[in-house]
């Protein structure tokens, strides 16, 4: 059985009220979710807060998912877009006071979920260095607009195909390539700047 048909099923439980399935599919999206979220805000406590509220909205909301219109990654993915521009819409004043040279957010150095699970593939030297390119990625994809920001972390990071990425984002495929094009050069001369 694919995948999508086993996440298919197991929303169908869940809608059902079946409690083992709940813990279920929030063990298998809460860190793709987690990711997107940090992803887009760069902190990890605003991360972990929106990923919450995301899993409280999903639960309400379920019964409204119509497996006909799309996959549930693709809605799932959607509804914590749209929370992310609500989180987005409430915390745009203090950005606007915020010094252009400041840190963009608070904790930038507090180890993301994905650092606090234990992985013993890589020498200790490799992670050093795989957490320096990680957070200048990071660093250098909060100072990209919102717009191809989202765009790309749903392309690049989230893996997601370019007519799921337009379901999502509710803009035309052609928006979505040219957003992702411009994202990514755009992360590109920000890379290099920090790189000199």
């Amino acid at each position: 059985m694919e995948e999508n048909a086993l996440t298919a099923a197991l929303v169908r439980r869940c809608i059902a009220g079946d409690a083992a399935a709940w813990e279920e599919l929030v063990r298998q999206q809460n860190r793709r979710i987690y990711n997107i979220c940090y992803r887009f805000t760069g902190s990890s406590s605003d991360a972990e807060d929106i990923t919450q509220e995301v899993f409280i909205r999903l639960y309400r909301t379920m019964g409204t998912y119509e497996p006909e219109k799309g996959s549930f990654n693709t809605w799932l993915t959607t509804l914590t877009r749209n929370m992310l521009v609500d989180h987005f819409r409430r915390t745009r004043q203090e950005r606007l006071t915020d010094s252009i040279d400041a840190a963009p957010v608070a904790d930038a150095d507090a180890p993301t979920l994905s650092e606090r699970i234990e992985d013993e593939a890589p020498s200790p030297q490799a992670r050093l260095a795989s957490k320096e390119t990680q957070k200048m990625v990071q660093l250098a994809l909060q100072k990209v607009s919102p717009d191809l920001r989202e765009a790309v972390i749903l392309r690049d990071l989230q893996d997601m195909d370019y007519k799921e990425i337009a379901v999502t984002l509710r803009v035309p495929e052609g928006t979505v390539k040219s957003r992702i094009n411009r994202g990514r050069a755009e992360l590109a001369r920000l890379l290099s700047r920090i790189n000199k």
